[in-house]
């Protein structure tokens, strides 16, 4: 099958912020890659790497051999050679003449994956979040800088057009100073019934839950819904809201939390989740606070354009930004607010830089480094809502100041034989 040419996809406006000389140079490299993952956003990671170009998928790696074959047929029917299929990562990792993995497993598997990529001298594209727990993000950032291979955490938002402009102009003064930040991704949650069940045949669930307990089965903590299960997703802040406070840590320039206070529940869907449907956070960055916000029941809101998106309110202006949209607001009655559209396909354009980075031999834009803080940020978050306390975080030494209980949750124990990675 004839590939598409990288230009006739990513040409004009959508592929100037990325695409420099020396990366387009260097496309005429196939890249040998194998995905381990091959539900629904592992397919996607695919397929933006299909599009981007220059690219062979020579393996595939699941628990569930139904996911498998579906990936299998479509791979094959996009390249016109089918992959090798294989339950096992480590199995995969052993695939001969592979260049890079792409990791879109549940995040309680990423750190075991991504050092074992590491260590085979393999450049990875890793999901967000990038870790289970704190513990093993920093395990993942080590392995990285040890192996020096090219390194990518998927917050994909970081190309979106309009989070990229609207981070331009927040930074070049034109909001002013920025008081105050406000954060929210309000949506109807869509559940799936969590009466426990046998897995169906073709999943392997002891593997599935891997190095987190081993819960019992439901189509509600099974393939997608995971994300709302406390032992694998961790919730909607940590599943979907992350993305949006690494835009808000990218924007600001800012790094790590000084302190993090959460507070929330389940109100309105108790014994149908286990995290928080209503929570809210505040992240005491140096710049200014972040507050974040979500409801996953009743979103149909007053205000449901803002649902999904970012306020920076500004001694000048306030600035909203979304996926493909930012809207500034001067101060004052009667002043004209100004809307900005910038469409992108934001996920295409991270993958691409990825594909870039290995053919080039360089670091991406969002290196594991990033993927730490971010992680570390909703992480903490979560810690402070489980344990119902203030978490204060010291950045330099990476522990949580004065809180016993809070700190017992920077690492979780794992299910034998598993070992978890971080040795400090």
């Amino acid at each position: 099958m004839q590939q598409l040419n990288r230009r006739q996809f990513l040409g004009g406006a959508l592929a100037a912020p990325l695409l420099s000389g020396r990366a387009l140079r260097a496309q005429d490299r196939t890249v040998r890659v194998g995905l381990i993952g091959c539900g629904w956003y592992g397919m996607v990671d695919v397929q933006a790497a299909f599009k981007a170009g220059g690219v062979e998928v020579v393996a595939l790696c699941d628990v569930d051999a139904g996911h498998l074959k579906q990936s299998a047929d479509k791979v094959e029917s996009l390249q016109g050679k089918r992959p090798q299929t294989l339950k096992l990562y480590q199995e995969l990792l052993e695939t001969k003449g592979l260049d890079a993995v792409i990791i879109a497993t549940p995040p309680h598997w990423h750190a075991l994956q991504f050092i074992a990529a590491m260590e085979k001298k393999l450049d990875c594209y890793c999901e967000k979040p990038m870790a289970y727990d704190i513990r093993e993000a920093r395990a993942m950032v080590e392995a990285a800088r040890k192996s020096g291979r090219v390194a990518q955490i998927g917050f994909q938002r970081r190309q979106a057009g309009a989070i990229r402009q609207a981070r331009d102009y927040i930074q070049a003064g034109n909001a002013g100073r920025i008081v105050q930040v406000d954060v929210q991704i309000h949506y109807e949650a869509v559940l799936k019934d969590p009466t426990p069940k046998a897995p169906p045949a073709e999943l392997d669930w002891d593997l599935w839950c891997g190095p987190g307990p081993k819960i019992p089965y439901s189509d509600q903590v099974g393939h997608m819904n995971w994300r709302l299960e406390k032992t694998s997703g961790h919730g909607h802040l940590v599943d979907w809201g992350i993305h949006l406070i690494d835009a808000t840590r990218w924007i600001l320039g800012e790094t790590s939390p000084q302190s993090v206070m959460a507070a929330g529940g389940l109100y309105q869907l108790a014994g149908k989740i286990t995290t928080p449907d209503t929570l809210t956070a505040v992240f005491e960055f140096d710049k200014c606070p972040v507050t974040w916000r979500h409801r996953l029941w009743g979103a149909a809101e007053y205000t449901p354009e803002i649902s999904n998106g970012i306020l920076f309110y500004g001694d000048k202006e306030t600035v909203f930004v979304t996926d493909n949209r930012w809207v500034t607001i001067p101060r004052g009655k009667g002043k004209e607010r100004k809307v900005n559209e910038a469409a992108s396909e934001a996920g295409l354009l991270q993958m691409a830089d990825f594909l870039d980075a290995v053919r080039a031999r360089r670091q991406p834009s969002c290196g594991p480094e990033e993927g730490f803080l971010s992680t570390a940020a909703v992480k903490l978050a979560m810690i402070s809502y489980e344990t119902g306390s203030k978490v204060t975080w010291d950045a330099m030494r990476e522990e949580i100041v004065g809180n016993k209980a809070a700190s017992r949750l920077l690492k979780r124990d794992y299910r034998a034989p598993y070992k978890h990675p971080y040795q400090g």
